[in-house]
């Protein structure tokens, strides 16, 4: 016996979103920002989050304009990318029988990294139509559709198997809900022991209030950024136990040094991103909680 997932319909109705909701999925299918496209190019990797550990630097001594800008985008991916693997080692003893749950996908990267290191099961969700049918061709494309899903959902009431998931995860979307209704969905989802892990941006409420950093990444994103203290509360109240908590601010902020120096790929708050880093107001932190 395996744990395969049941069959289920091909069409499955999508819970009713707020207002807010709506415009985070409207934001989303109409985003083309070569940030994310760019970069999931060089493997058919798409990230929508941002990277950690000690950047190449030498990319930028490039002369030739045209290769440096290849090398810079491939310098992006690869932190990127190290961020996405950081995250999946955290995910637990996994099988190839096991289902993980991808909470807010994007375009499907997380998952694919989850699957091609476990050969798990994973079923990813999105509130938004064109990022659940790219994820979809991308898996069909690799080869691995019938292992790797991807759904348009709410990640607060998917309709997904209560306890059929041996793990989950955000990956940078946690500050677009209210996170007891998400944490709640997550340990509705997860097995007894299951693990579940988040890497998000908070902002730091030994500070005091957000600061004005975290107001302006709230107001590009539309999102809201909650309190580090919110984290912790919520998940108990939720049957999640933290098991591991890592600061990854400083291992952040070479990636962001690197994007702002990247002409073709700067959106205009990268100087933000690494000021609420260095004064303390903002932390990206790495949390991974075993469900009880």
């Amino acid at each position: 016996m395996t744990n395969a997932p049941a069959a289920r319909p091909a069409v499955l109705p999508v819970p009713a979103q707020s207002t807010y909701q709506t415009r985070i999925a409207d934001y989303w299918n109409a985003e083309e920002n070569p940030v994310n496209l760019e970069l999931g190019k060089i493997d058919d990797l798409y990230h929508h989050h941002y990277g950690i550990g000690e950047a190449d630097t030498s990319v930028l001594d490039e002369p030739d304009p045209g290769i440096r800008r290849k090398r810079l985008t491939a310098e992006l991916h690869r932190l990127e990318h190290a961020q996405a693997e950081l995250l999946a080692s955290h995910l637990g003893d996994l099988s190839a029988d096991d289902r993980v749950f991808d909470a807010g996908c994007g375009r499907g990267g997380g998952s694919v990294v989850a699957h091609l290191r476990y050969g798990c099961h994973a079923d990813g969700v999105t509130l938004s139509t064109k990022q659940a049918d790219f994820a979809n061709e991308q898996a069909r494309a690799r080869g691995i559709a019938h292992k790797v899903r991807y759904h348009h959902r709410n990640m607060l009431d998917t309709g997904f198997e209560t306890g059929g998931y041996a793990a989950s995860w955000n990956n940078e979307s946690t500050m677009y809900v209210e996170l007891d209704l998400l944490f709640a969905e997550h340990a509705r989802l997860l097995r007894r022991g299951g693990r579940y892990v988040t890497v998000t941006g908070c902002y730091n409420d030994t500070y005091g209030q957000a600061s004005r950093e975290v107001s302006l990444i709230n107001a590009h994103y539309i999102c809201d950024i909650h309190p580090r203290s919110a984290y912790f509360r919520a998940m108990a109240r939720h049957r999640l136990v933290p098991v591991h908590v890592e600061d990854l601010t400083e291992a952040a902020i070479p990636y962001w040094e690197l994007r702002k120096k990247a002409d073709h790929l700067v959106t205009g708050i990268e100087d933000t991103f690494l000021t609420a880093y260095r004064n303390g107001s903002f932390q990206y932190l790495l949390i991974v909680a075993d469900r009880v």
